[in-house]
């Protein structure tokens, strides 16, 4: 991805944040000067990837294939200095833009429509080779548990909920027609490095073409500019 396409993904997302009145945390607008002030006394920020987080998953086209999340606050799981078993990410999610179908193997996890349109959510059980099962779902919506048929599509309202346990295939795109979505995920703690199994191969963490000065840094980027 571009730094120019990053930087504007980043502008329009900080003004959704705020026609949603949702506050964002005080890292979320340091800017790279800001982080050369900065050293071990931010290593949770850096080392628990909190902040802004941009992913076309390799598909090179961030509209149709993609996704932008802040991770507010996160443990880890094999550093004791953050114990926290508990991790919170914010996210934006565009009309038909979809992130690929994927579970998760440690992670459990809500998923909260915030505000704005509509959440389309596809599920699939996964099986002992950790491909698409054709069982039946069984999940918790906002409490109530619910059976599903395998591959079922159901859309979750501002407000509405989903519990994605261990091995569910899940994916979700913003509804056509309804406009892009504030999505809040809270879970158990978060490794996006080690716990992420999708269906098919993807990218996560895109390369960078650096045709402008970052606006914000990503959160992996933060170790580049803190002090040594």
């Amino acid at each position: 991805m571009k730094r120019s396409e990053i930087n504007a993904i980043i502008r329009d997302a900080e003004n959704f944040f705020a026609e949603m009145r949702f506050a964002l945390p005080p890292f979320a607008s340091w800017t790279a000067d800001d982080w050369r002030t900065k050293g071990e006394e931010c290593a949770e920020i850096a080392d628990n990837s909190l902040g802004w987080d941009i992913t076309d998953f390799g598909s090179g086209d961030f509209s149709r294939v993609g996704l932008l999340l802040i991770t507010i606050r996160n443990g880890s799981l094999d550093n004791p200095l953050y114990p926290k078993p508990y991790a919170e990410k914010i996210m934006i999610v565009g009309e038909n833009q979809v992130t690929p179908t994927h579970f998760h193997w440690s992670k459990q996890e809500d998923i909260i429509n915030r505000g704005g349109g509509e959440l389309a959510v596809r599920l699939y059980n996964s099986d002992e080779n950790e491909a698409l099962s054709d069982t039946d779902v069984v999940v918790s919506l906002d409490g109530v548990k619910t059976t599903l048929k395998a591959g079922s599509l159901i859309y979750l309202k501002p407000g509405e909920s989903i519990t994605m346990t261990r091995g569910l295939y899940h994916s979700f795109w913003g509804r056509e027609g309804c406009g892009k979505v504030l999505v809040g995920e809270v879970s158990k703690t978060n490794d996006d490095n080690t716990d992420n199994r999708f269906l098919e191969s993807t990218g996560r963490f895109p390369a960078i073409d650096e045709d402008e000065p970052p606006y914000r840094l990503l959160c992996n980027e933060y170790r580049k500019y803190m002090k040594k």
